[in-house]
């Protein structure tokens, strides 16, 4: 039994050697893989941090951008009171849709009025032109006294030189050829006048002389105030701010009355840092995520940038000339021309933009100064 015993132990004790020999083994391996994780993950990390680093700045990107929509304030260019109204808030219209009509009552007097003052100058021309004419039948006849009285004068001074005249009928004559030249003269400054009534053309059309033409101006006028009655949508678009307008109100020329927004023509302003601009050039395409629609983006195109940031357009702009001044990136606001939006959009919608500007940062020495030099 103590020989079975003593073999027993001798196996056992064999046994543990060899345990702790695998058991150093694996805590070799162990400590070995723990060392080759702790130097590759960092290793890996800086490979994959400086991959994107160097291949990055290609995609800008602001969460700072809106959509904008034209925005027409509509007015009246008549005034009097509102008879007629289809302006309902946030109502959709049509270019041409009849909006108001103001009372055209007044505006269709005024233009009656117009019209009787020009057929009143169009009489007046015609008698213009009648005064004319008798202005040179007189001038004619006084020009054919002159010359009458001028023959007959010198009929008598022939008659005188021969003895044959008395000295009285002489100066009778001489008397009647200053009488006529007077007459011809003054005949002569009526038909001045008559032509200068007639703008110094006799045969100046009728609607071609001024004080016809004014009263045309003035008939065109009245008939341009009376359409002006009559408001339509200069677009396609959704009243806006229109609730309080109704029919009675009285409105004055000039006066804003609700608000058109045109949502034809919609386009993203994105405020962009300073330091995002530096290879962002016009055309260049992008992609529009509103948050009204974050699964759903859209392309874009840059169709311009801003010409100053927006500090520069305050009615304050700010002062830099202080010992408190500390430099803050300032924002540019970028254009962005949306292709083809397939979705209800609203003015003033926050977005997110990303615009690929095709450039990116590159590695002096391995990917040469940037792909911008590429580019150029």
């Amino acid at each position: 039994m103590n020989a079975i015993t003593k073999t027993e132990e001798k196996t056992a004790e064999a046994a543990g050697d060899v345990w702790d020999r695998q058991e150093t083994e694996t805590r070799k391996k162990r400590k070995s893989g723990r060392m080759a994780l702790m130097v590759a993950l960092p290793a890996a990390m800086i490979v994959i941090g400086s991959y994107v680093w160097i291949t990055g700045g290609r995609y800008q990107e602001t969460e700072n951008a809106y959509l904008q929509q034209p925005k027409v304030s509509i007015s009246a260019e008549a005034s009097g009171r509102v008879v007629e109204s289809h302006v309902t808030d946030n109502g959709a219209v049509k270019k041409g849709d009849v909006l108001f009509v103001i009372d055209p009552e007044p505006y269709r007097i005024a233009l009656e009025q117009a019209e009787a003052s020009l057929s009143a100058a169009r009489l007046n021309i015609g008698q213009l032109r009648a005064s004319y004419s008798q202005a040179i039948a007189k001038q004619k006849a006084a020009q054919n006294d002159v010359d009458y009285y001028q023959s007959e004068l010198d009929r008598q001074n022939t008659l005188s030189a021969k003895g044959i005249t008395s000295k009285a009928t002489l100066d009778e004559t001489k008397r009647n050829l200053t009488a006529a030249k007077d007459t011809l003269a003054s005949a002569n400054e009526a038909v001045t006048g008559a032509l200068a009534a007639l703008g110094g053309n006799p045969g100046i059309a009728t609607d071609d002389h001024p004080t016809v033409k004014a009263a045309l101006a003035a008939r065109d006028k009245a008939d341009y105030s009376l359409k002006q009655t009559t408001v339509t949508a200069p677009a396609d678009g959704v009243l806006a701010q229109a609730s309080s307008f109704q029919a009675g109100q009285l409105v004055s020329a000039g006066t804003a009355l609700f608000a058109l927004v045109e949502n034809g023509d919609s386009w993203v302003e994105a405020n962009f840092k300073e330091t995002q601009l530096t290879h962002m050039r016009e055309g260049q395409e992008a992609e529009v995520t509103f948050d009204t629609y974050p699964d759903q983006p859209i392309k874009a195109t840059i169709q311009s940038i801003g010409a100053g940031t927006g500090s520069e357009f305050t009615l304050i702009p700010a002062q830099n000339a202080t010992g408190n001044w500390v430099k803050v990136a300032q924002r540019i606001p970028v254009r962005l021309k949306v292709d083809g939006a397939d979705m209800a959009l609203r003015t003033g919608m926050s977005a997110t933009v990303e615009v690929d500007t095709g450039v990116s940062r590159g590695l002096p020495g391995i990917f040469g100064t940037s792909t911008a030099k590429a580019a150029e």
